[in-house]
């Protein structure tokens, strides 16, 4: 697939090929549900927690006398069955995890890459860089794209801290090393702003000498 080239100020200046075997495969949405659910998953603190009945604070002193009250002999006021007692059963702290074969990680990957190609969802810039942050100057590039008040994610060939800090404080905006994105990351946008030499980056990232690639 061939897609136009275009300069931050949004004129046309060339055109480059999409490397097929990353935009153009057939997308498979089950890899993709799956490398999905596994982010999210991992994403999950597990933190969640009920107090027992030990470790609510109070009932040292038995709430009642043991005979004549007609009622059942309860030694704590904390227990499940009073109010303001611990929670039978409650959640627990534990760890979430799914992982998920590297091949199905990679076949996710491409195919939220193709599915964003299909829908002509991907815009190609030239290489830019800036001397210091400019959030400014970043958001008029975005506006020159006519992607200006979209959910993207820009892909860079490596990290940038001028270009990073400018478009954090961009709504909508997100910007990543082009070989350290998710298939989540690309579904969670609906348009891809690519650098140019970026495309090469995501292609080697698919290769055997990546490492790293996330879910």
């Amino acid at each position: 697939m061939t897609v136009d080239v275009h300069s931050k100020d949004g004129s046309k200046v060339g055109s480059v090929e999409l490397p097929g075997s990353v935009f153009g495969i057939e997308p498979n949405e089950h890899a993709m549900y799956l490398a999905v659910r596994a982010y999210l998953t991992n994403r999950r603190q597990g933190t969640h927690k009920t107090k027992t009945r030990s470790e609510v604070r109070g009932g040292g002193k038995k709430p009642f006398k043991q005979k004549g009250t007609g009622g059942a002999r309860r030694g704590s006021s904390r227990s499940p069955l009073m109010p303001g007692g611990g929670i039978i059963f409650g959640p627990q702290p534990h760890p979430y995890h799914a992982d998920l074969p590297i091949k199905v990680k990679r076949l996710a990957r491409k195919s939220a890459l193709s599915l964003r190609a299909r829908e002509n969802s991907v815009v190609v810039v030239e290489d830019f860089s800036m001397d210091k942050p400019r959030t400014k100057e970043v958001a008029s590039v975005l506006s020159a794209l006519n992607v200006g008040g979209r959910k993207v994610l820009m892909l860079l060939p490596q990290a940038d801290t001028s270009i990073v800090l400018s478009a954090r404080n961009i709504e909508g905006l997100t910007t990543f090393p082009a070989d350290k994105i998710s298939a989540y990351d690309v579904l969670n946008h609906g348009v891809l702003v690519i650098f140019k030499s970026a495309l090469s980056t995501l292609e080697k990232s698919f290769g055997e000498e990546a490492t790293g690639v996330e879910q």
